[in-house]
């Protein structure tokens, strides 16, 4: 619930953040155009009141249609895409997964969950982060696993902008994992070298899994570990 409230009090600070840019944007091409705020609301059916107050970020709610009209009238294009930022919100399965990866870990092993990455304005976390006292690895848990080389993009860019030694890529074994695992091996055996359930072992035993890899959980708690090299 707490990870939920963060993903939702950051969504509302970004749409303040949002509404804030427009609306200058489209006071400085009002003044331009030297065009009143009355004319602008008339040419837009909005009152004058409404247009002032979008103009300085003030407006609750606004509709993308009247943010697209507002643009048209002043000769500019209201333009909207989505790009990567933070972690989407995980299900039960995905907490499942690292709470029972944590569990296998040797008790001298630091452990927290949804880490940032260290540039303050970076959006990006790791699902989790375990410390030995000479190791750091981010950990990435993957319940359905599909795109590997955007994964392997993904989780190695922020390996680069992040102080660790190392990954984890932490999945479950089910039949999708395992065709995922078995379709994609010499894709990942170049960014995965380590065998996953050595790693494992050297967790367990609390020492640094040497490097990155892939390590696969069984489907059920009090299963012997599954692990498959990546390579």
């Amino acid at each position: 619930m707490a990870t939920r409230q963060r993903l939702f009090d950051r969504g509302t600070e970004h749409s303040r953040e949002l509404t804030v840019r427009i609306g200058r944007e489209l006071r400085d091409a009002r003044r331009g155009c030297g065009l009143s705020l009355a004319e602008i609301g008339r040419a837009v059916r909005l009152s004058e009141g409404q247009v002032s107050r979008i103009e300085r970020g003030l407006v609750g709610r606004v509709t993308v249609e009247d943010l697209a009209r507002l643009h048209v009238v002043l000769g500019l294009d209201l333009s909207m895409r989505s790009y990567p930022g933070g972690r989407p919100i995980r299900d039960t399965a995905h907490v499942r997964l690292l709470s029972e990866f944590h569990a296998r870990l040797h008790r001298s092993i630091g452990w927290s969950v949804e880490v940032p990455l260290p540039d303050h304005g970076d959006l990006r976390a790791w699902d989790a982060m375990i410390r030995g006292s000479a190791f750091r690895f981010g950990v990435e848990a993957e319940t359905a696993p599909r795109d590997a080389q955007a994964l392997t993009r993904r989780i190695l860019a922020k390996a680069r902008d992040s102080e660790v030694d190392g990954v984890i890529l932490l999945v479950r074994a089910t039949l999708q994992t395992r065709r995922f695992l078995a379709e994609t091996r010499d894709w990942l055996s170049g960014s995965f070298p380590v065998d996953g359930k050595r790693a494992l072992e050297l967790l367990a035993a609390g020492a640094s899994p040497g490097g990155n890899a892939v390590v696969v959980l069984p489907p059920s708690r009090g299963s012997r570990p599954v692990s498959k090299r990546a390579g």
